[in-house]
């Protein structure tokens, strides 16, 4: 069978970084309220040259590196942001260009923190049915850009980056098969309100900002994201324990503690990195798998799980044999 199998990662920060003790020198909060709540003792903000499409593509250089590949061989991209250079083009054309691969398949996805699950899912789609042979996929956020910094219960939990990973599409045999083994994704759009951005083209014809009901948001989130992991487990055929790694979206270290519990899943078995790069949205993901592929923690052979869940509501979960 074709499966999409994932060849190489790459991940790239702002230069700056921002710790919670110079954060609270402009924001009335502190480094021990913003622990306790979140976890997050850091994160990286993108400075006026820095843009989601030079994140993506410092990411997607570092991904085709891996994979030993040529630019020019990828023939599609697909990029997962909820804040794009421009309202169009696609910031996936501008990243293609970066890295002259033109003429292939360049397009975005916009499912905020869930992005880069939805580019994966579409990725792989077009891979096992024949329009692409390589895909590059990325997640690429400067949400500093969209957030309120008058409004301390959520510019805290923001920063900037991007990640992205490199697939191929591959003939795999049934017994111990590499590759993107089920992708499950879900929305729900009556739960708007509770995290979205208070503008848009259509709307307001301005960018706006971020607005957040955190609690509400922390509540859905662990049931949702408990849900989706069981519901992709179960169709691959895997329980819990089967899983070598988590690879969570990094919004809030006592969601993903509370989800790691609803699966009996060792707190070691969890990749977490909110603590240094605070909630990225759709480059979470790849961020961190990124970290952990290039430190040594995931191998070849491993069941990797990914999983994520955003505003509006959308939330997903990956399988994966790397």
């Amino acid at each position: 069978m074709i499966r999409s199998v994932l060849v190489g990662t790459g991940s790239a920060l702002p230069r700056r970084a921002v710790s919670n003790a110079e954060l609270a020198e402009r924001v009335d909060t502190s480094d021990e309220w913003i622990v306790e709540r979140t976890g997050i003792s850091n994160r990286h903000i993108a400075a006026p040259d820095e843009t989601t499409s030079s994140l993506a593509t410092d990411a997607a250089r570092k991904a085709i590196e891996a994979a030993g590949f040529e630019a020019s061989s990828i023939d599609l991209i697909v990029l997962a942001t909820a804040t794009p250079d421009q309202t169009f083009p696609a910031t996936a054309t501008i990243v293609q260009n970066n890295l002259g691969c033109r003429g292939g398949i360049a397009f975005d996805v916009a499912a905020v923190c869930s992005g880069f699950l939805y580019a994966v899912g579409v990725a792989d789609s077009m891979l096992r049915t024949g329009m692409a042979k390589r895909a590059l996929v990325i997640g690429s956020e400067t949400f500093s850009r969209i957030l309120d910094w008058e409004d301390r219960t959520t510019c805290v939990l923001f920063g900037d980056g991007a990640g992205a990973i490199v697939l191929e599409a591959q003939e795999q045999g049934e017994e111990g098969s590499r590759g993107i083994l089920a992708t499950r994704l879900h929305a729900d759009g009556a739960h708007n309100e509770l995290l979205y951005v208070d503008g848009g083209p259509s709307t307001t014809g301005t960018v706006g900002k971020l607005r957040m009901k955190g609690r509400e948001v922390f509540r859905h989130a662990v049931v949702n994201l408990a849900e989706v992991l069981r519901e992709v487990l179960e169709e691959t055929g895997h329980s819990p324990s089967d899983i070598d790694w988590l690879v969570p979206h990094q919004a809030n270290a006592r969601i993903l503690d509370a989800t790691a519990r609803k699966l009996n899943l060792p707190a070691e078995k969890v990749v977490m990195t909110v603590g240094q790069h605070a909630n990225t949205s759709a480059a979470s993901v790849p961020l961190a798998l990124d970290q952990a592929v290039r430190d040594g923690r995931i191998v070849q052979g491993d069941l990797v799980v990914l999983e994520a869940m955003g505003g509006g509501f959308t939330w997903g979960a990956s399988v994966v044999r790397i």
